[in-house]
């Protein structure tokens, strides 16, 4: 349970954030104080092409209570440009819990509370709010809730302002009003069990904190076009939120919304469905998995990510893999077989619908890896086991010939990549046409993968075994650096043969852990270890870059450039705990340390950081990244799905 005494008091908790996604690309989400300090926070944010085509139609809500004698009880506030909080307090707010779902506990006297709770129905477009009274006394005056709702109708990433198009015009229906702000949107729906009186208004310059911080645009309005009041004495408030367009639309036909009752069902019908998940961990691990087409996906991140090739295969191993989940594997790893181009998988699909971009050296590697994980798991049939190694033959032969962007087999046997203006690996930040970290040439990591992809494809090809050898052997005798012990980053550097980088960063761990197989063992692996653990190692995961290296930047903050900046040159990314905590293992192992003393040791060392985690910015997940100085400050996005994967990846190892 997650609680806040003082969630409007500036602390970590109340700006936590909650997320209900919806199963298709939307979602809702917003911080346990009620504050919305994004403009991704709403309350009905919908996927018209799922999972992309995002749109934001419901913002959030005005909400306060009034008793017959005139008192006023504000349930939500709001900050205003130029920093102005209005109402300027609340009812005091006893009780936040994530537990099915966000639900806020307000105090209205030592005897009486609001409960107000909103969750998100899978696989549907439909928010759910309901505002109950509960005292242990009896009642001695009435109490009516008015809720106005704060509505735009934009793309997730933009702002809305105040403007003559936006229509207010209500259609109503007993139990249903409905509206269609823009012609070229989904309508917003309400269903609802109190009474609406239309009151069309504006309301002007509301202020997103979060946007400011990240030196973008962080004002907008909002329009609001009626009141809905509920008599919260005799009956439960409740509104269902739906984004309905085309025969949708035309299904709204005049009704009565048993309120109670079918909420009530739908309510324990969700609950139902989150208790059948065997942990907190795997239930939100549920968030990422969405809909593509007539399949499924997985979503790099929220609040403004879509699905990417490497963070799909890369989480799917502790989202999916680690937790029996392998009909939702089989389905995601057989769609994406059929974007295979040239050896490549894409690694992203453009939110506008547009043709898929081939852009990643290493995402058709990682899905290799995916599928060998996949398909040790004993669950594949035959058609399926042959379908998934012809596409790994596929990649393996597109590469050995050569593909885009001077991706090639090279005389040594290993992977070559790269050129002038484009990024390839992982470490992708690209600003205009400045590539931050263009890792042309051998990057340590994709050697590893490639040696991998190799090894696992000679399971049932035997024409791998001589390229295997000669890689396995080029890495050997040309990563190792001489002073250290440890590994170069990248060799033949900006395709020069012989020229090394050798800036120390987490790419190497690699070689020695979060793989199928280690490319490396005894003394080498424990000098990659020792230098990553000594350099590189915080309580959240692994900085990017040493912060003994002159380009080092030790806080993600500031405007867009200066966060592009230090994305890979000393930002600290939890998803790499996984590979470190595999490779430390390892090495423990071969210094004659039993299983047992390494997983306790591990676990309190490198997990519960992450657990503790859980509790202070995405609410039940883990974020992207942190800043490499102490204290570590979470950034980037609250929610990621490669972060919250290997936890589950490394938890599932450490318990065994």
């Amino acid at each position: 349970m997650t609680r806040v005494d003082h969630p409007h008091r500036a602390g970590e908790t109340s700006e936590a954030e909650w997320l209900e996604a919806d199963g298709l690309g939307g979602f809702a989400s917003g911080t346990a104080g009620g504050e919305r300090t994004r403009r991704y926070h709403a309350l009905l944010l919908a996927a018209t092409r799922p999972p992309t085509g995002r749109v934001v139609l419901v913002n959030g809500m005005q909400a306060w209570i009034e008793s017959a004698g005139g008192a006023h009880y504000a349930l939500t506030r709001h900050l205003y440009s130029p920093r102005t909080m209005y109402p300027d307090t609340t009812i005091e707010l006893a009780e936040f819990d994530t537990a099915p779902w966000p639900t806020w506990r307000f105090r209205i006297d030592d005897y009486s509370y609001v409960t107000v709770e909103i969750f998100v129905v899978r696989d549907s477009a439909e928010t759910v709010l309901r505002w109950r009274l509960q005292s242990s006394a009896p009642l001695t005056r009435a109490l009516t809730l008015h809720v106005r709702p704060l509505i735009s109708g934009r793309d997730y990433h933009a702002l809305h302002h105040e403007n003559p198009l936006f229509d207010f015009t209500p259609h109503q229906a007993d139990g249903r009003v409905w509206w269609r702000p823009y012609g070229d949107l989904p309508a917003i729906a309400m269903r609802h069990n109190g009474a609406y009186t239309h009151a069309p208004d504006w309301y002007r310059n509301f202020c997103y904190m979060r946007e400011h911080e990240r030196g973008l645009d962080y004002t907008e309005d909002l329009a609001t076009p009626g009141v809905f009041s509920f008599e919260l004495t005799r009956v439960e408030a409740v509104m269902i939120l739906n984004a309905c367009s085309g025969d949708a639309l035309k299904a709204m036909v005049p009704a009565v919304m048993p309120a109670l009752e079918s909420v009530v069902d739908l309510a324990d019908c969700e609950r139902r469905r989150r208790a059948a998940f065997a942990s907190r961990l795997e239930r939100s691990a549920d968030a990422y998995l969405v809909a593509r087409g007539d399949g499924q996906t997985i979503i790099a991140g929220y609040p403004w990510f879509t699905d990417w090739g490497r963070d799909t295969f890369i989480a799917m191993r502790g989202l999916l893999l680690a937790t029996g989940r392998y009909r939702e594997a089989e389905s995601i790893l057989l769609e994406w077989t059929g974007t295979i181009s040239e050896g490549m998988l894409p690694n992203r699909f453009p939110d506008d619908g547009a043709a898929p971009v081939y852009n990643a050296v290493d995402a058709s590697l990682w899905f290799v890896v995916a599928v060998h994980e996949y398909l040790g798991k004993g669950w594949a049939s035959v058609a399926t086991r042959e379908r998934l190694r012809s596409a790994i033959d596929a990649i393996l032969e597109g590469y050995a010939r050569g593909t885009r962007f001077n991706i090639a087999v090279d005389g040594d046997g290993l992977l070559r990549a790269g050129e002038a203006g484009v990024q390839l690996t992982w470490m992708d930040a690209k600003v205009g046409e400045w590539v931050v970290t263009p890792r042309i040439g051998k990057p340590v990591e994709v050697q590893a993968l490639w040696i991998n992809a190799l090894r696992i494809a000679l399971e049932w090809d035997g024409r791998w075994r001589e390229l295997e050898a000669r890689a396995s052997a080029s890495f050997a005798g040309r990563f190792v650096n001489p002073l250290t012990g440890a590994l170069y980053d990248v060799v033949d550097a900006d395709h020069e043969p012989g020229r090394v980088d050798a800036k120390i960063r987490p790419n190497q761990i690699f070689a020695v852990g979060g793989l199928p197989y280690a490319i490396l063992d005894g003394e080498r692996a424990r000098a990659v270890v020792e230098q990553v653990e000594a350099q590189l190692l915080t309580p959240l995961g692994l900085r990017s870059l040493a912060a003994s290296d002159p380009d080092y930047v030790g806080r993600y903050d500031g405007s867009p450039l200066e966060r592009d900046g230090a994305y890979h040159q000393g930002t600290v990314w939890l998803w790499l705990i996984g590979p470190f905590v595999e490779a430390w293992l390892r090495v423990q192992r071969d210094a004659g340390i039993s299983d047992a003393t390494c997983f306790d040791l591990a676990r309190k060392r490198f997990l519960a950081p992450l657990l503790a985690h859980l509790e202070r910015v995405g609410l039940d997940h883990l974020s992207e990244i942190a800043d490499g100085d102490a204290p570590h400050v979470a950034r980037g996005a609250p929610f990621q799905a490669w972060s919250l994967g290997e936890l589950l990846r490394i938890g599932r190892m450490l318990a065994a």
